[in-house]
């Protein structure tokens, strides 16, 4: 009988110990979180009506595996979906309408081009070179940023583009890669000869009825699916509220040490864990350099919830994206009572304010109180939205250094950090949104990919 230990109860972690202790009920599964809830950043609360979630909000529902588990869960009857609307971007200090038939920003015809209101004539005609730069120099590892560049332009990719996607992925298009973005969009220019063809051809995945309700979440919220994998995983011993002091080597095992006293022997580690967390654990200088490529962005959500309809906002959106040099401080403020119908039960308004690290009011926003932070979402409702009224409920969730951001580097990190891994911790596995993808479809994914590893189940599916 092998032991597993699995440190870290986010998605990923769960994942893997649900899938573990269904394949291998006689094995000795054990999970340890430091923290008395599970769920790392999945985390729904409740207040006067209204469903929070404080971390990630929903799930990409296309993503591979996602909805397999969820009907293996008995969970399919609670399942809710997003809610259509227009998105927004906030420039030039009003909103402006994303055009409806575009993807991320990007055109899927010129008629959709030609009806933005947020580009010029002539960025409008620079987009149109699409058409013409059939050439495809780039490769999986160049720059989304460049890419997109080159064929549409600067001025939509500035002004239209890289605003949605860089609310997506968390960083500079610049410094992301194709391969960690829109991978398809290499297909998309070597097989039409154009990115708005492309889009154009595959506009029923992106837009069709099916496509935009893409996200979904459960009734009771997001924390609905950690609760289940918990209860649907009866042979494994889970240890709540219990950090890890050591993980080192006994011989061709692991002994791991807890701060209560108690040490385990385990055959196999999954280190289910953020990556700077894993690199202190394993203290290991060789993993270093690998490790110091990682990196993480910081995030300040706001949740404010008030006593009046949701109707005062306009009348056919979901919410809005903030453009550089406007008079917000915030990055994007989802209309979340609007999107969601499940998280206010009066159909009272409750919204959603994002301030990221890459925002250059960031570093005074994260020396203010609680108290100071609310009046800045505040200031900004009340000049994006003309909202003025008192909020009744607010939760305010800083996540410090917790948003892992994928750079041009990544995949070459992760990589060396795998096969150095294995040379200096064999059985011991890297897991989570610092390494395999940040969505939690990719986290559960990647859960099943090193169970199966594990078990011996042949899973041959991609990590990433």
């Amino acid at each position: 009988m092998k032991t597993v230990v699995i440190i870290g109860g986010g998605i990923t972690g769960m994942s893997a110990m649900y899938y573990l202790s269904n394949e291998k009920p006689d094995w000795n599964i054990v999970l340890a979180e430091q923290n008395e809830q599970l769920g790392g950043k999945i985390r729904t609360v409740t207040h006067d009506g209204f469903t929070i979630e404080t971390g990630a909000d929903s799930i990409v529902a296309r993503n591979a595996g996602v909805l397999p588990l969820v009907e293996e869960l008995g969970l399919m009857n609670k399942l809710v979906y997003n809610e259509t609307g227009v998105s927004y971007l906030y420039t030039d200090n009003e909103l402006h309408k994303i055009p409806e038939e575009t993807v991320f920003g990007i055109p899927t015809s010129e008629e959709s081009l030609h009806e933005s209101t947020l580009l010029s004539d002539e960025g409008k005609q620079a987009a149109l070179a699409d058409f013409e730069r059939t050439e495809n120099p780039f490769g999986p590892n160049d720059s989304v940023g460049d890419f997109l560049t080159y064929y549409l332009g600067s001025e939509i990719v500035e002004k239209q583009i890289a605003p949605v996607l860089s609310g997506v992925y968390s960083g500079k298009l610049n410094n992301l890669t194709m391969k960690s973005t829109l991978p398809y969009l290499l297909d998309y220019k070597n097989k039409y000869g154009s990115i708005i063809k492309g889009f154009s051809a595959n506009k029923e995945t992106f837009l069709g009825d099916k496509a935009r309700k893409k996200f979904l979440s459960f009734e009771g919220g997001l924390s609905t699916l950690i609760d289940r994998l918990a209860e649907k995983s009866p042979s494994a011993r889970v240890l709540k509220g219990t950090t890890v002091t050591k993980l080192e080597k006994a011989g061709e095992a692991y002994s791991i040490s807890f701060e209560h006293g108690e040490s385990i022997e385990a055959d196999e580690v999954i280190l289910a864990i953020p990556h700077d967390a894993a690199q202190k654990m394993l203290a290991e200088p060789a993993l270093d350099e690998h490790f110091n490529e990682l990196k993480n962005s910081s995030l300040i959500s706001i949740y404010l919830g008030f006593d009046i309809p949701d109707e005062q906002l306009p009348a056919d959106g979901t919410g809005f994206i903030v453009t550089d040099g406007t008079d917000l401080t915030c990055d994007a403020c989802t209309w979340t009572s609007r999107k969601w119908t499940h998280t206010s039960a009066n159909r009272n308004l409750l919204v959603r304010l994002f301030y990221k690290s890459s925002n250059p009011h960031y570093a005074a926003l994260a020396g203010m109180t609680e108290s100071e932070l609310v009046k800045a979402a505040l200031a900004d409702l009340e000049k994006s939205l003309g909202i003025t009224e008192k909020p009744k409920t607010v939760e305010v969730t800083p996540w410090t250094n917790m948003m892992p951001n994928y750079h041009l580097g990544h995949g070459q990190a992760v990589a060396g950090l795998v096969e150095k891994m294995n040379k200096f911790y064999p059985n011991v596995h890297l897991a989570g949104c610092s390494y395999f993808g940040v969505g939690i479809g990719a986290c559960i994914q990647n859960g099943r990919h090193i169970a199966h590893t594990i078990s011996g189940n042949g899973d041959t599916a991609e990590k990433e």
